[in-house]
């Protein structure tokens, strides 16, 4: 086992970094590393292949989760130790377990399956609606996930809120929807809500499909909608004049899916 290093200082260079890549999107794009914190998301990551740069862990959790710990320091480069009261400092949820690791982001490793059926999310700014699509996504076989614009999927509250389904679905960034779909021979449909859309209940969705979820409180941006093969909606009653994100995308996809 390799030796844990212990940190006693909070103005140590690591725990000012792991301070960084918890609050800010900048500085986990710029190093291309996030943060996983707690041990089931640990456990995925680790048997998703994500590489591990450094595990820090507290004194009570590495007596505690051992056994987890061994595991979890044969993939990592670097393993450290804290104290308690310091791994507070640093954790970003209310009762931290004491495991922290530093990963590295996944590219887009992922092909598009020319068979597959996809959901393409567009300035989605709610982690938790994102991890809460994640979630159905992976229980309806989704092909894959295709971000644009939208909150970090690494981000601790997409994480936590994706319960790790992030680390397992597909996941596709492109900083150019239209351009993305029409290069990997997508048929589109725009989901929006729009009287002279046609009802998602009447569509038959072909191979090679993604659905197309927009902003929380705009929808799909005007060239998405032009741009999109075909304009889809969900019928309404009564008098709701829309659905939340997440639960639109859940809807839709099990149209999709069925």
């Amino acid at each position: 086992m390799k030796d844990f290093v212990t940190i006693i200082s909070k103005d140590n260079p690591l725990i000012k970094l792991i301070c960084s890549l918890q609050t800010s999107k900048k500085a986990r794009k710029e190093e291309g590393i996030f943060v996983l914190e707690g041990l089931r998301i640990c456990l995925d990551a680790m048997e998703n292949g994500i590489e591990f740069d450094k595990l820090i862990v507290s004194e009570s959790a590495f007596e505690k989760y051992y056994e987890f710990i061994v595991n979890f320091e044969k993939i990592s480069n670097k393993c450290y130790k804290v104290s308690d009261n310091l791994f507070c400092k640093i954790s970003d949820t209310e009762s931290p377990q004491g495991i922290i690791t530093v990963a590295k982001t996944p590219l887009n490793k992922s092909k598009i399956d020319k068979f597959g059926k996809y959901i393409a999310l567009e300035n989605l700014q709610d982690p938790s609606n994102l991890g809460a699509i994640t979630r159905t996504a992976e229980a309806l076989g989704v092909s894959g996930i295709i971000l644009t614009s939208c909150c970090d999927p690494y981000s601790p509250k997409s994480l936590r809120s994706s319960m790790g389904t992030i680390l397992r679905v597909p996941l596709f960034l492109t900083s150019n929807l239209i351009s993305f779909i029409k290069e990997n021979n997508l048929t589109s449909y725009g989901c929006v809500v729009q009287k002279d859309a046609k009802s998602i209940s009447d569509i038959k969705f072909d191979e090679s499909s993604v659905l197309i979820i927009g902003n929380e409180a705009n929808g799909i941006s005007p060239e998405t909608q032009e741009n999109s093969d075909y304009l889809i909606t969900i019928p309404m009653k009564g008098r709701a004049e829309s659905l939340n994100a997440a639960v639109a995308a859940s809807i839709s996809m099990w149209e999709m899916m069925k």
